[in-house]
């Protein structure tokens, strides 16, 4: 009898076992509760009453959690109302003053176009230069007879002299950011020094680049160099005079203000 009696002593201890799994459950379904409450406009301080609740879950192992009170609606209010300011759309002041900038950079950037084109007349080369003032910046196109044999990206050593004197164009103050891009025609190229176009294009581009920043009043970090091979054409590749055309230098004298269509 006494065994049947501690056996139902020890039954009684094993049916009350199911509270420590049920209370550690209510615990965790009240965490997510909090966590769920609180992931639709998380701030800083939220995340920190956030870290100091989970901290007492799961460093101390207590089953009560205390809970905090949820920052007033108005203060919320107030932070949102800050976050609008820095994401909201310009103001009008802010877009006139943004105008204006534009309009300075680009007369800057037509002072420069003035300065290429008389080097242009100087040299008698209106045919090899060419100038174009557009959204993207100052372009000024170089055809590769200028400076190029036929497949070579090698700078002619008697045409050096024009890639400097280009240099001298190019230093500014405070300094702009150019890109130099190469580009060829739509005739296939295959020798020892290049498998394709656009090779050719890319290493033209940085040999031109290398003798630009022999100028040492010209920044590197300003510099970038792109290769386009037959695929930016700017003529038609049916006739000799459209591949010549095609066959070209470009380099790009980037606006210090973004500019827009009027």
């Amino acid at each position: 009898m006494s065994r049947r009696k501690k056996k139902n002593h020890d039954d009684s201890h094993i049916d009350e076992a199911w509270l420590l799994p049920y209370a550690d459950i209510l615990t965790l379904l009240l965490a997510l509760f909090i966590v769920l409450f609180a992931i639709s406009s998380v701030d800083a301080q939220k995340m920190q009453k956030l870290s100091k609740v989970f901290n007492g879950i799961f460093v101390s192992g207590v089953g009560v959690l205390d809970y905090t009170k949820p920052a007033p609606q108005d203060s919320i209010k107030s932070n949102d109302g800050m976050k609008n300011q820095v994401t909201a759309p310009k103001t009008k002041q802010n877009i006139d003053q943004l105008k204006k900038l534009q309009d300075q950079d680009k007369e800057e950037l037509k002072e420069l176009q003035a300065k290429v084109n008389a080097y242009i007349k100087e040299k008698k080369m209106e045919g090899k230069f060419a100038t174009s003032l557009t959204d993207e910046g100052l372009l000024l196109t170089i055809r590769d007879n200028v400076l190029f044999e036929s497949g070579r990206a090698d700078i002619r050593p008697k045409d050096v002299h024009t890639a400097k004197e280009l240099s001298n164009l190019l230093v500014m103050n405070p300094p702009r950011n150019i890109m130099i891009s190469g580009h060829t025609d739509n005739v296939p190229i295959h020798n020892a020094n290049f498998q394709s176009n656009w090779e050719l294009s890319v290493m033209r581009a940085l040999n031109f680049m290398k003798i630009i920043l022999e100028n040492k009043q010209l920044d590197p970090k300003n510099f970038s160099i792109k290769g386009y091979g037959e695929f930016k054409p700017i003529a038609s590749n049916s006739t000799d005079e459209g591949r010549a055309k095609n066959r070209r230098v470009e380099v790009l004298i980037m606006p210090r203000v973004k500019m827009t269509k009027q």
